[in-house]
């Protein structure tokens, strides 16, 4: 299924996180957090000013992103947990 996000929404897919601390301990999957880094899967055509002028996004399509917490709504989008998002969620990109 394809899948388009509207207005200044961007669909994103979590970055798995490491299955193993530093000092080499295997994190079972009880104890693992959601990983608040992601990857830009699409973008929606961007806000509109008051006066209908369109606000083109900031984060392109495969940029690396970092978002809060709680951010986004979760999907499931042909067997995959994606999350989708207001641009204004996203908290930086990383270069």
């Amino acid at each position: 299924m394809a899948f388009k996000p509207l207005h200044d929404r961007v669909l994103v897919r979590r970055v798995q996180s490491d299955e193993k601390t530093k000092g080499g301990l295997i994190i079972p999957d009880s104890a693992k957090e959601k990983p608040a880094e992601g990857e830009i899967i699409s973008t929606g055509e961007g806000a509109r000013k008051d006066s209908g002028e369109l606000i083109a996004p900031s984060v392109q399509t495969g940029d690396r992103v970092l978002f809060g917490k709680w951010s986004g709504t979760e999907v499931t989008i042909d067997g995959e947990e994606l999350l989708i998002m207001k641009e204004s969620d996203i908290l930086g990109v990383i270069a």
